[in-house]
């Protein structure tokens, strides 16, 4: 949706532009201008969007290791239950 904006604000600078009658080559620079600067808005996109992508990737893989931790520590404790019921049994 941004990128639609972008394009229709830049399609009413031309137009406006028009009306402001400078030269070519000056309306040359001011268009990459401001073709440069919607590129660099775009790519500010992107990197937020990536962003935001590793961070829930992120969030899966630690939420994954902290349940196998949580997995292995209830397996200690059984242990530790299963050898006192044994040491228990002997007497």
């Amino acid at each position: 949706m941004k990128k639609i904006l972008i394009v229709a604000a830049a399609t009413g600078l031309f137009s406006l532009a028009a009306c402001d009658k400078k030269s070519d080559a000056a309306a040359n620079v001011e268009a990459t201008a401001d073709n440069a600067g919607a590129m660099m808005d775009n790519q500010a996109d992107m990197m937020r969007d990536n962003a935001a992508m590793v961070a829930d990737n992120m969030t899966a893989t630690v939420d994954n290791k902290a349940d196998a931790l949580e997995n292995k520590a209830d397996a200690v404790r059984a242990a530790g239950e299963n050898k006192a019921d044994a040491i228990d049994a002997k007497k």
